[in-house]
């Protein structure tokens, strides 16, 4: 697959398609979207003009359907909103995914592709990381498993919060995973990074990350994963 289709942006609908058995899918009821808290100038024409061009809401999509005949809630970011920033809209959105799972005793994925914290809703934004954190923490805690997919970019406070709470962590090949940006990083500490630096094959080769897996594997290997989990948790 040549680099610049591994990168390539791809909706949160269309990654929900991509690994959910065909006519599985059932979308989460979910009305939470992002306002103008702080009356932040231009915001709010900017919020109407990403719904227009985008058709959606917001850059958070959840659903919960089959994968390989398993059942499961998937949420995806989507990168096409406002680089898939999180905001209260979409701390909302993760939030409600993650207690629908663990309220109907399912597994959870996420894809993550975002740029971070939503500037425009400043302190709102920020807490949206604890409290998407907290709702994982709880979710886990009564036994639920969660698999985090981090594609192209998953950057900021969605890396700095639930992005890397995964009990199991895959990426796409190629994805920019990290908080600050290398150019950022470069400027700061005066010095030249390593190739490649923050890449998924990176992040592999330093543990942060479990499994690099292609577009065209994700279906098969998170079937399989969802399928050793319930045969695990079957014969506990």
């Amino acid at each position: 697959m040549p680099e610049r289709e591994k990168l390539a942006p791809l909706g949160g609908w269309a990654r929900l398609n991509l690994v959910f058995d065909e006519g599985t899918a059932r979308a989460l009821a979910m009305q939470a979207h992002g306002e103008d808290p702080l009356g932040f100038p231009g915001y709010a024409d900017k919020l109407a003009a990403q719904r227009a061009k985008t058709g959606l809401d917001e850059a958070a999509v959840a659903a919960e359907g089959r994968i390989g005949g398993e059942r499961a809630v998937v949420c995806a970011l989507d990168s096409r909103f406002m680089m898939g920033s999180m905001g209260t809209g979409v701390g909302e959105r993760v939030t409600r995914a993650v207690e629908h799972a663990g309220a109907h005793r399912l597994p959870l994925i996420i894809f993550s592709a975002s740029g971070g914290a939503r500037m425009q809703e400043g302190v709102f934004s920020l807490l949206q990381m604890a409290k998407t954190s907290a709702a994982i923490a709880r979710f886990q805690e009564a036994g639920g498993l969660f698999i985090s997919v981090l594609t192209h970019p998953t950057t900021g406070g969605v890396t700095a919060s639930f992005a890397s709470l995964g009990d199991i962590t895959l990426a796409e090949p190629g994805a920019l995973i990290g908080f600050a940006g290398p150019r950022v990083i470069e400027q700061t500490i005066g010095e030249r990074l390593p190739e490649g630096f923050q890449r998924s094959e990176f992040q592999l080769a330093h543990g942060f990350v479990d499994q690099i897996v292609p577009r065209e594997r994700m279906r098969e290997t998170l079937a399989l994963l969802l399928r050793l989990h319930r045969k695990a948790e079957e014969g506990a």
